[in-house]
């Protein structure tokens, strides 16, 4: 993929700072793993920009071909009817929640890909109408990290023949869980493609498979646990959904699409041909 033809990644930056005072410390893990997904779009050969709120959000949104929602603190429970002000509750930001709804909302809208993670699956669902669970009860398998940890490994189940199965090349997968919220009811137009051991939501997709690619998990595939190699692929594969749309974005006005179909033409008797 050449550097003039990269598809450009819209990102919404994380606005919580790290060294405020009293604030959580999974604020500075989050941040820092959002340079981790910055890093991994640019090694699938495309091109992150960062997205603030302000007045030229659109004017970014409308440069993109795709989109990353990235991880982070609780989303605001009055988006979806939950407790407000639940004890377990860190770092709701609802300047956070109404920018990576945003970029959420437009990726819909203008069906270009979008990659979920986390917090981006949470509030994907919440923006098709779907609720949480606003603090996970113990069970049988741990996806909040203990103290002093950073991630949870466990194994989720993969849907055969979902995007995200597809993406990955198999169907069971270890994965770094880091979370005490999950999806309750899923949202419009949204299927449940992967689970944990327990039956908790870890990865939604498009109820029709078609339309824009569209994946969306509860772990961290920016982690570099349990398994390196399993960092790439679900950035390589948005990369790739995103690549038709920048094509389009460079052809010229009136072109031809390089992508569409080609009719077949009339075809020639032999006849004509003599």
């Amino acid at each position: 993929m050449s550097s003039t033809l990269a598809p450009v990644i819209g990102i919404p930056v994380r606005l919580s700072p790290a060294d405020a005072p009293d604030t959580d410390p999974r604020v500075a893990g989050a941040n820092r793993i959002f340079d981790d997904i910055v890093t991994l779009v640019r090694e699938a050969g495309a091109t992150p920009l960062l997205l603030s709120p302000g007045a030229d959000l659109d004017a970014a949104l409308a440069r993109c071909h795709g989109f990353v929602a990235p991880g982070g603190g609780d989303v605001d429970p009055a988006l979806y009817g939950g407790p407000v002000g639940h004890p377990a509750l860190y770092d709701v930001n609802r300047e956070q929640d109404a920018l990576d709804l945003a970029v959420i909302r437009h990726a819909l809208t203008a069906g270009l890909p979008l990659l979920g993670i986390c917090r981006g699956l949470q509030l994907l669902n919440v923006a098709r109408g779907g609720t949480l669970h606003v603090d996970l009860a113990p069970g049988s398998v741990v996806h909040d990290p203990p103290t002093g940890t950073e991630w949870a490994p466990h194994d989720v189940e993969l849907e055969r023949g979902s995007r995200c199965a597809r993406a990955y090349g198999r169907e069971r997968l270890p994965i770094a869980s880091g979370h005490h919220q999950a999806v309750d009811r899923v949202g419009q137009g949204l299927r449940v493609v992967a689970r944990a051991a327990d039956g908790c939501v870890e990865g939604l997709e498009p109820v029709d498979g078609g339309g824009a690619w569209l994946v969306a998990v509860q772990w961290h595939p920016e982690a570099d646990v349990p398994e390196p190699a399993l960092r790439a692929p679900l950035f390589e594969a948005l990369a790739r959904a995103a690549a038709p749309a920048t094509e389009r974005a460079h052809r010229p006005t009136g072109g031809p699409d390089p992508t569409a179909r080609r009719r077949p033409g009339p075809r020639r008797s032999s006849a004509a041909g003599a």
